[in-house]
């Protein structure tokens, strides 16, 4: 296995090339008075994409990105870019954060310092964490798969060998939410002696079979997910069925892929309707150009698709799991639910935050973070 530090640029072809697409945005109608009724908001993208072609400075984002430690590896020969930053103190506990969709490596970047130097924001020198921040096959700077089977399993499997083999990581801490959680839950099954412990947030539309034995809240919880299911889940529907079919026009057309990823950073966090309350348009933008400029929106897409023909192993996770809830991650998860498929030895419910919880509500996951992992410190 090959490591070697990386740095981001994006070249001076890609970015003038995205500015005339900008230029060139055929902007469709929208119903009166519709708002974000129908979908992305047309006022709105309207006014990110002026800001993204006459105001957004790449370069000044790409210099922030290029101040953490980025590495590509060879892992069985796919390349996998990540963030490895190496904590303060003495003995700091290796920690792996992974993002989802439409989420990248970015999502990450604001909990870091919370992590590798606790002292200097609020906390003990002794609860610091080397942080290990993979972007996913298929997203951002790893490689595209290119051929079928990249599954959960696939990527829990590569990701353990870049741990084991590479760093040299003997054990080590997971902390994950959406697809994430999935390959979390991988690793979970297959590295369990590996895994120190597994902090995840978020809930699961996808109930499978549902136990006759259900409590009241359990009973309300399967209602929300089919209705969830009804009014939210086409987005998933297409990128598990046909995501081919929708790469074309997410790939040509900068305005589409802001529409489509856009929307879902509104719909899933706690933003009260307002999504420049949660995230600001250089935030977004900076998200967006990396999708954009690697041209991964198809194979961010296609691990839904490769995820339900490929869904790995299956089982009860007895790793030790600590459950961080937010009130605005789609819909509330009972923790008898989750009980009966994990390890559930820490749960703790926040008042606010959505579904990108290092980006909405860092300090919070630091926290909770830092309590649930400090006890198994002292047998590492």
């Amino acid at each position: 296995m090959s490591i070697a530090p990386f740095t981001i640029h994006i070249t001076p072809e890609t970015l003038a090339d995205l500015q005339e697409r900008l230029a060139r945005t055929r902007w469709t109608d929208e119903v009166a008075g519709a708002g974000w009724e129908y979908g992305t908001n047309l006022a709105y993208l309207k006014e990110l994409l002026d800001y993204w072609q006459h105001h957004f400075d790449w370069r000044a984002q790409e210099r922030a990105l290029n101040a953490f430690s980025h590495f590509r590896a060879r892992v069985d020969g796919f390349g996998l870019h990540f963030i490895h930053e190496r904590g303060k103190g003495e003995h700091p506990l290796p920690l792996v954060l992974l993002h989802g969709w439409p989420s990248s490596f970015w999502q990450m970047l604001p909990i870091i310092p919370l992590l590798t130097d606790p002292a200097s924001h609020g906390g003990d020198e002794t609860d610091s964490f080397d942080v290990i921040i993979p972007s996913l096959p298929g997203y951002g700077f790893s490689d595209r798969p290119g051929e079928k089977g990249m599954g959960l399993g696939r990527v829990a499997d590569l990701l353990a060998k870049l741990l084991i083999e590479g760093l040299g990581y003997e054990r080590f801490a997971l902390r994950a939410s959406d697809l994430g959680a999935g390959v979390s839950q991988q690793l979970a099954l297959t590295q369990a002696q590996r895994l120190i412990g597994l902090h995840q947030s978020g809930t699961n539309s996808f109930i499978g079979q549902i136990p006759d034995n259900l409590s009241r809240a359990e009973q309300e919880f399967i209602a929300n997910a089919e209705r969830w299911n009804q009014q939210e889940m086409a987005y998933a529907m297409q990128h598990f069925s046909k995501p081919q079919t929708l790469a074309y026009s997410l790939n040509d057309s900068p305005a589409g892929l802001a529409a489509w990823i856009v929307e879902k950073f509104r719909a899933w966090s706690d933003c009260a309707g307002d999504i420049e309350k949660r995230f600001g348009k250089d935030d977004l933008l900076t998200n967006l150009t990396i999708y954009w400029a690697t041209q991964t929106i198809n194979s961010s897409m296609r691990l839904y698709y490769e995820m339900v023909r490929n869904p790995g192993s299956w089982g009860r996770v007895e790793v030790p799991t600590a459950m961080l809830m937010s009130p605005k991650d789609m819909f509330p998860t009972p923790r008898e639910w989750v009980e009966r498929s994990s390890n559930v030895q820490r749960w703790t419910e926040i008042s606010s935050g959505g579904h990108f919880l290092e980006w909405e509500e860092p300090e919070r996951v630091a926290e909770d973070l830092r309590a649930f992992f400090r006890p198994f410190r002292q047998t590492q």
